[in-house]
């Protein structure tokens, strides 16, 4: 009995370890493109900064400029362009970004130092952090084609998850066993790249296990979005309002009054909608946490001031909170304005960078362990490159033509910044 049960628990831990291998192997060339392009996208502001000098300014003694002269200043600058939102800046030491659309209706930002409140340039919509962004988002294509192949990996990303409890035995014991660079009982290093890189990969899976889960459970309503299932707009405007914004001191008195309807809100951006919406959107954090600047926000009438609307995120329904939450909780935006956003978004690009080498060590492990018996005579040596492509089997072919699709898109993109 005893070993027919031991048999049984082998059998059950084999089937684990199969689910567990091809969840990672098989897409292991696309999930480590849209891994590493979303780990670049948490800081792709920071990216932007160190190469737009446009991007950046300094802490004066100084009171901040209102948003009333950022935005006379922007207009100023840009008589021609329409201003459509106003956002303050990503950490103290960016610029204010105005983003405006010029006669073509092309967009473009301005970026206005946010003490004095002058404009210390002018910057391309398409940057880094757009580049990052819709690249590990859709691959550049249309979202509707782009975004469910991307969506999709987080069910084998949750499926590692899930199948790692199994394959490792006793793995709660792993949080604090540093990786083993020598076998036991031996003083040369014989084996010691397949087990320690068997040991990285468990040790760092341990520690960022939160995070893997998070990744894949907004990567899942991702693709549950796509699918028909997204919550309704959280702000719904209850009339048609005029499209023209006030001017610099109006706009300053109404903002005060939002904020007076709305004490709680801590003001992030201001949103001019164009077309059939109109008005001006106050928004910001409330009470609520981990939603987007949307879920808390005040309409008002800039011709005759009133407030329309007042759309508080604690108000939302369970299933508005959920889409809210997602961005913020995906890339690590949740803390914009905070002296701690810098912060969060490190430790959001730091274990980002560990899934990356997780899905790189997965291959390893994988490589090392073949057997020469287990490759084709053909093949007595390919490398872990060689074993990924042959390891994936049919969906070598589909991950490549994503990747390239994705690769082929970013060029055309800089190539057309570039030009323009």
């Amino acid at each position: 009995m005893g070993q027919q049960s031991k048999g049984k628990a082998a059998k059950k831990r084999s089937l684990w370890w199969t689910v567990h291998h091809w969840a990672g192997m098989k897409v292991s060339l696309f999930l480590t493109f849209v891994l590493a392009t979303g780990t670049l996208a948490t800081l792709s502001h920071e990216i932007d900064w160190l190469i737009t000098p446009a991007m950046r300014a300094q802490q004066q003694d100084l009171p901040p400029a209102t948003w009333g002269q950022i935005y006379e200043s922007a207009r100023a600058a840009a008589p021609e362009a329409r201003i459509e939102r106003i956002s303050v800046p990503y950490d103290f030491f960016f610029a204010t970004e105005v983003l405006a659309r010029d006669a073509n209706g092309d967009r473009f930002r301005i970026q206005v130092n946010p003490y004095t409140a002058e404009v210390q340039g002018f910057t391309p919509w398409f940057n880094t952090q757009r580049l990052f962004r819709e690249l590990h988002r859709h691959l550049m294509v249309p979202v509707k084609f782009g975004l469910p192949f991307v969506a999709f990996l987080s069910i084998p990303m949750l499926a590692s998850l899930v199948t790692a409890f199994w394959v490792y035995k006793k793995w709660w014991r792993g949080f604090f066993r540093l990786p083993r660079l020598r076998m036991p009982g031996r003083g040369k290093r014989v084996g010691d790249g397949r087990r320690f890189t068997g040991d990285l990969h468990r040790f760092a899976g341990l520690w960022s296990l939160w995070f893997l889960a998070l990744i894949g459970a907004t990567g899942l309503w991702y693709l549950v979005e796509w699918g028909g299932g997204g919550a309704p707009a959280a702000l719904q405007p209850v009339q048609r309002l005029s499209v023209a914004a006030p001017t610099g001191p109006l706009l300053d008195a109404q903002v005060a009054d939002a904020k007076a309807a709305y004490p709680s809100l801590d003001i992030t951006s201001l949103y001019f909608p164009a077309g059939k919406r109109g008005g001006l959107v106050v928004m910001g954090q409330g009470d609520a946490v981990l939603v987007r600047e949307r879920a808390n926000a005040v309409l008002v009438d800039t011709v005759t001031g009133d407030i329309v609307q007042i759309q508080k995120g604690e108000d939302l329904s369970v299933h508005q909170r959920i889409a809210e939450g997602a961005d913020p909780l995906h890339f690590g935006w949740w803390a914009q304005g905070h002296p701690l956003s810098f912060a969060v978004r490190i430790i959001w690009f730091i274990f980002g960078a560990i899934l990356t080498g997780l899905a790189v060590t997965g291959v390893m492990i994988f490589s090392l362990r073949l057997k020469p018996a287990d490759r084709p005579a053909t093949m007595t040596n390919p490398g872990m490159l060689g074993d990924m492509w042959r390891g994936m089997g049919r969906f070598r072919f589909p991950a490549l033509l994503l990747v390239l699709i994705g690769l082929v898109m970013a060029a055309y993109n800089i190539g057309l910044a570039i030009t323009l």
